[in-house]
């Protein structure tokens, strides 16, 4: 295994390119495909990521998808702990636990296996971006609810 070393230096916004009007006008959407696509800029932003999740000895990593999982499972694998995913409705196998949350124009609802977070684990949740703050607000609620 190869690992990069640290790079303070490294702008990590330099990384990610705004492409105007996606996926409608009016949009400034932050494309992370830039960042993930070069490896010193992703290990750069995994590592100062993972620094400051693990201020909070988390035992869990909770990403919501998909991009979230990107991040959310090198964090995982850098702080030698689980991942958890919480996908939208419909998408996991076995039992799970869910809530419905509010979107611009209907709900939706995501959801997680059951017994996946338990009562006591610190966990830190991971998104890819945050636009209307409804995706992380709506997986807080699942974890308040376990």
């Amino acid at each position: 295994m190869i690992a990069l070393p640290p790079r303070p230096d490294l702008d990590l916004s330099g990384l990610v390119r705004t492409i105007p009007d996606f996926p409608k006008p009016g949009i400034q959407f932050r494309d992370i495909t830039t960042l993930i696509g070069d490896a010193a800029g992703f290990s750069e932003s995994v590592r100062r990521l993972a620094d400051r999740a693990a201020r909070y000895r988390p035992d869990l990593i909770v990403a919501v998808e998909a991009r979230g999982f990107l991040f959310g499972a090198a964090m995982a694998t850098a702080l030698g702990i689980g991942l958890v995913p919480v996908r939208k409705a419909g998408k996991l196998p076995g039992v799970t636990i869910g809530v419905d949350y509010e979107l611009e124009y209907g709900t939706d609802r995501l959801e997680l296996h059951e017994g996946a977070v338990t009562e006591g684990h610190r966990v830190v949740l991971v998104d890819d971006l945050l636009a209307t703050g409804g995706t992380i607000l709506a997986t807080a609620e699942l974890m308040r609810s376990v």
